[in-house]
């Protein structure tokens, strides 16, 4: 007999969090290339703030980090990518989008450190 390994379960919350770390991803690069003059350096801060937010995502948040952290130092990861999101929307004129987006994604990281503490 091969007992079959336990898959990991996928829930609503972490479905939420995937978009919402694509929309930090995205905004971070219409932030660069709205909010700065084009051709530069608007474009070189549209592609290098999403790189660089992916990058540090990469290393020290996602689900195969590099860098492994406690989850404290996971949500310190995360407010600075999701912070930097919101205050990219702020910087666009889009305040209530900016509002949104971060009680959005603050509620949904304190499920999922909750979850991930085991509380």
């Amino acid at each position: 007999m091969n007992p079959t390994p336990a898959s990991p379960t996928v829930g609503a919350n972490d479905i939420l969090r995937f978009l919402l770390e694509l929309f930090a991803f995205v905004s971070l690069a219409l932030w660069g290339f709205l909010a700065w003059p084009l051709p530069w350096p608007g474009i070189l801060v549209g592609i290098l703030a999403p790189a660089f937010a992916i990058l540090v995502w990469a290393l020290f948040r996602s689900p195969k980090a590099v860098f492994k952290l406690d989850p404290f130092g996971k949500a310190i990861v995360e407010i600075f990518v999701f912070g930097a999101a919101a205050l990219a929307w702020w910087d666009l004129g889009q305040p209530i989008v900016a509002g949104v987006f971060a009680v959005v994604a603050t509620v949904s990281g304190i499920l999922s450190g909750r979850k991930e503490l085991g509380a």
